[in-house]
């Protein structure tokens, strides 16, 4: 069901022309309302009292949500259902993180070459060439574990730009190095590149380069074929997407990092994250409302970006990552059927780590006239638990910032006096809170805005598991590569695209 075409959509909108004139000073101190505006899983807690809603609100997001059926698309989703209407297949990266697919040869595989790795002294360095989905979520998850890790040291590479990879190699040794090539199809161009770079400097420094490479793929057929030794190849479902993949052998690099028993617990508590969402009602479902929302300001109130500002400095990477997941999943125009639509799907995603965002763009969030919904999450205790009294008062400081700028952004400051120094106030943000970032915690907080995304195109009826938008400049690319002279150029090419090429240096073509 198309999103206008939900009988609820219309009332959504008669009761946001309701809610014009509300203020925040008019609810603020309404402990009711904050209560009834709360959303929590454990120790999770989601407070949206200071968006300019009421409870009534998500009352209709739930409404919305039942009318679209959002509970039969996810049951169909787990169930294993074709979801994937334009490849024709299901959406399998849920079962990749269930208690009986860790009993599974393939994971069993991967965890025995791990502890070799792990326990294999002579290994430095593990560097894991990828890009996408291959690199995003592996990488962001890496960093954000790094209280937790416990083996040789894990470097990311994606970008085909050449200084990506000699920037880590400079500091590393052949002898002592081992490569993960993650590509699904391993054919993406800007890995592959990179992996034969990779492979010549093996070579150049006289290494046997077939047991410094480990492949991930969905391919391994592919891998053999490239020079991957086949116990050294480790595979995944066709039906995992790249950006939902960190959960299945690609998460290879987190359980060298941290250890099989952690990256497990990862997997634990998206695990639960999924059971809620399965299993829970609408109007108590953390990842529906916040989808909700998502479709609220995206469709009625026309806000084209939305931010999320982690209070943690280790999930510096989660916004890229949820930037990836939504924006590649929904950035969509057409329905699943292929029809075009008449509304607008995805938000813009964007973000930094606080408290450095606080003095770069919180400028422009606090005093422009257009407004950004904003999610800011921070967790109430750090890891490690800081036993130094100037390191727990620094996160303390932390997470005053936090609820400082939270408060500011929806009560803001009248100062008719000093317009400069005005604050309108009324800045919608949820406020995210856990209680440390374990692997469990992060786990969790992971397929939670997994599920956001979702759920936003079940609502917006858009396919979330295809990315046929990435296909066009890469094909323009693979045009290009055997271009020699601008006037080599196929005729698809504009003037300004042949002026380029005239530019270059001709040992750069």
């Amino acid at each position: 069901m198309r999103l206008t075409d939900n009988p609820v959509f219309a009332r959504l909108h008669d009761h946001h022309k309701s809610l014009r004139g509300l203020r925040f000073d008019d609810v603020k101190d309404n402990s009711a309302r904050q209560q009834a505006l709360s959303l929590s899983l454990d120790d999770l807690a989601i407070d949206l009292s200071r968006h300019l809603i009421q409870p009534e609100t998500l009352d209709l997001l739930a409404e919305l949500a039942d009318a679209a059926d959002l509970s039969g698309q996810f049951e169909a989703l787990f169930a294993g259902e074709v979801m994937n209407v334009t490849e024709q297949r299901p959406v399998l990266h849920m079962s990749a993180r269930t208690a009986e697919a860790l009993s599974g040869d393939e994971p069993r595989k991967m965890a025995i070459f791990s502890d070799v790795l792990r326990g294999d002294k002579s290994i430095k360095d593990i560097v894991n060439i990828g890009i996408g989905g291959s690199d995003l979520g592996p990488a962001m998850v890496t960093k954000a574990l790094a209280p937790f890790h416990d083996g040789p040291k894990i470097h990311f590479v994606s970008n085909v730009d050449p200084s990506h990879l000699y920037d880590v190699l400079k500091n590393a040794t052949p002898e002592r190095t081992q490569f993960i090539v993650t590509s699904k199809t391993f054919t993406t161009q800007e890995t592959m590149k990179n992996a034969a770079l990779a492979r010549a400097w093996l070579t150049k420094a006289g290494c046997s380069a077939d047991r410094h490479f480990a492949a991930v793929t969905a391919a391994p057929e592919k891998a053999e074929e490239w020079g991957v030794e086949r116990d050294r190849i480790f595979g995944f479902a066709d039906g995992i997407g790249g950006r939902y993949s960190l959960w299945s052998a690609v998460g290879l690099p987190i359980m060298v990092a941290v250890g099989t028993k952690r990256f497990y617990e990862l997997l634990k508590g998206a695990h639960d994250m999924d059971n809620h969402v399965r299993s829970t009602p609408a109007r108590d479902n953390l990842a529906i409302m916040m989808a909700g929302l998502r479709i609220y300001y995206r469709n009625i109130e026309n806000r084209s970006a939305y931010g999320i500002m982690a209070y943690d400095q280790r999930l510096s990477d989660f916004t890229r990552w949820a930037q990836q997941t939504e924006m590649e999943s929904n950035g969509k125009s057409v329905d699943r059927k292929g029809k075009r639509l008449d509304y607008f799907t995805s938000p813009i995603i964007w973000g930094e780590a606080g408290t450095g965002a606080q003095h770069s763009f919180f400028q422009a969030l606090h005093q422009e006239a257009d407004i950004c919904p904003l999610d800011i999450l921070a967790p109430l205790q750090p890891v490690p638990d800081y036993r130094d009294e100037s390191f727990q008062q620094s996160h303390k400081m932390l997470l005053i910032n936090a609820l400082a700028q939270a408060e500011a952004f929806a009560q803001g400051q009248v100062n008719d006096k000093e317009p400069h120094r005005h604050f309108e106030g009324g800045r919608p943000t949820s406020f995210i809170s856990w209680r440390a970032t374990t692997p469990y915690a992060l786990g969790r907080l992971l397929a939670l805005y997994e599920h956001i995304t979702i759920a936003s195109g079940f609502l917006w009826d858009v396919n979330s598991f295809d990315q046929f938008g990435v296909e066009l400049g890469k094909s323009m690319a693979h045009a290009l590569s055997s271009v020699n002279e601008a006037d080599d150029m196929p005729e698809q090419f504009s003037a300004a695209a042949k002026a380029f090429i005239k530019r270059l240096p001709k040992d750069a073509l």
